[in-house]
Formats: C-alpha cells, structure tokens, sequence
C-alpha cells in the first residue's frame, strides 16, 4: 500500500521534482496524471478551489497538501 497519492502531469516540472525527491527518500506513492484520468482532475479540484493545481499529495488521513516539498510530505508521514 501507498504511503500518499500523487496527482501530477507529464509536464509539470514541479513534479518530476517532488517524485524524485519521495522515491530518493523511500516514501511509497502512487503517481496519478490527471490528463490520463479524468476522475483525478475532480480530486484535484476539490482539494485546490476548482483550479487543477499539481503536484497535489492526498495522505491515507483524507488530507492533502499543495505543491510541497518532500520535507513537508516527511513531517506530515511523522518521518
């Protein structure tokens, strides 16, 4: 099982950034492009105002967090 969601785009480079950074650090995630999955998109937007914003990381708690870096994903995972 996934330690967190990943909602990203091919494109963004803010992603490649962050997913490299999860996978250097050992974090399990599963990665979702949203162009791929239209169901995705709506995730996205709901935890971003309506606006499709990537990198968005939904953790097993329900919550979710915008854009962070991987220290952030560390603290909130208590690692």
């Amino acid at each position: 099982m996934s330690d967190i969601t990943v909602y990203t785009t091919s494109w963004c480079p803010f992603c490649h950034r962050l997913l490299i950074d999860l996978d250097r650090a050992g974090i399990e995630f599963e990665d979702i492009d949203i162009e791929e999955t239209p169901a995705a998109a709506a995730v996205v937007e709901g935890f971003n105002r309506g606006n499709r914003t990537v990198p968005t990381v939904v953790f097993q708690d329900g919550s979710g967090m915008t854009n962070p870096d991987v220290s952030q994903v560390l603290a909130k995972l208590g690692r």
